[in-house]
């Protein structure tokens, strides 16, 4: 029996599962998916379980069941690509034919100095329940910090608002202004909308040290209670260790058939992968539907398309709270309340398609 292992249950790996199963898989191949919970975050709603304006279960979907489907949990740490098989923290040594790797990232603090010791995480579902825990501990008039004013910043912090209208909240942004890379449009209005409600943004920031209770902005020294980190991503220890060429941010440079380069058989999908566009759900999504077809025609013996067709994304959404929010589609800009309502429309899509 050929075994496809698929590392990470993201929404990369997620779609690959959705495509194969239950019916459109070779009778001769079977699928172990290795995580470390059974279930799919929704990883673009981790602010909101953070903030504590979404429920854990409200943000996780089942995977697909196939007498053909296994999972193993565990924590990864080594894929040995020679060898054709994945090393497990407890142990465990799980060989495969072909390889998904779908583990995502984790934080990226740039030498910045105490900045994994000190700051809370949205990254994975167990981190973003740690800053939950820490955030809903605080005492009214605390400051939190939050460093990254990227989509994952703006969403936490006006989530926040709504959830803790008691705090007061700081986020430091590199940038003259927010969404700098966007139509003007949105800038000033999720800056309006902080100016509205009292969220502070520290436009120009450059946070060069985070202590146990401050933050060195070039050379102020600001009094925090907690800090949260939403400052850069880089791919996950396992896949930076893979061997091969990387981009300048870490990542895996493929090739058009999003596998490596000397290893046909192993693809990269999602948050690791080297691609012309910035991480996204959609983007994995998109790059997943490559894959299965590529994985398809290698089993059946076909021939693989000569030029791979380009990857079209659609724009992307953001929210201000549960009742405001900002979109970008098709270089058309969408404010207010009609882009949290698409926002909260896409995400009920998807929970009952895959879920």
């Amino acid at each position: 029996m050929r075994k496809l292992v698929l590392l990470g249950g993201g929404y990369g790996n997620m779609r690959v599962l959705l495509r194969l199963l239950p019916n459109n898989l070779p009778d001769d191949v079977e699928i172990i998916l290795i995580d470390r919970t059974p279930f799919h975050s929704l990883k673009t709603e981790f602010y909101a379980l953070a903030a504590g304006t979404s429920s854990d279960n409200e943000i996780r979907v089942a995977f697909p069941e196939s007498d053909k489907f296994t999972i193993t949990y565990g924590e990864i740490s080594k894929i040995d690509v020679d060898n054709k098989h994945v090393l497990l923290e407890d142990g465990q040594e799980i060989a495969y034919d072909d390889l998904v790797i779908g583990l995502g990232c984790e934080d990226k603090y740039h030498g910045v100095p105490g900045a994994e010791e000190f700051t809370y995480s949205i990254q994975t579902i167990g981190r973003s329940r740690e800053t939950y825990s820490k955030i809903g501990g605080l005492a009214a008039g605390s400051v939190v910090g939050i460093v990254g004013a990227g989509l994952s910043g703006i969403e936490l912090a006006s989530e926040l608002r709504e959830s803790r209208p008691d705090l007061r909240i700081k986020l430091f942004d590199r940038s003259p202004r927010v969404l700098r890379d966007f139509p003007e449009r949105l800038s000033n209005y999720v800056k309006k909308w902080f100016d509205t409600h009292d969220v502070e943004i520290v436009s120009n920031s450059n946070i060069t040290e985070v202590g146990a209770h401050e933050l060195y902005n070039h050379e102020e020294v600001i009094p925090v209670d907690v800090v949260v980190w939403t400052a850069g991503i880089q791919p996950a220890a396992p896949v930076r260790a893979l061997p091969g060429e990387k981009d300048s941010s870490g990542r895996v440079i493929l090739t058009q058939y999003h596998d490596l380069p000397d290893y046909e058989n192993v693809f990269v999908v999602g948050d690791c992968a080297s691609l012309p566009f910035a991480p996204s759900a959609q983007l994995a999504e998109e790059q997943a539907e490559q894959i299965v077809k590529v994985l398809r025609a290698r089993w059946n013996n076909e021939p693989l398309l000569e030029v791979m067709p380009d990857i079209k994304l659609k724009g992307f959404m953001g929210s201000l709270g549960k009742k405001q929010g900002f979109a970008y589609l098709a270089d058309i800009s969408v404010t207010g309340r009609i882009a949290r309502l698409m926002k909260s429309g896409l995400l009920w899509m998807y929970k009952r398609h895959n879920g």
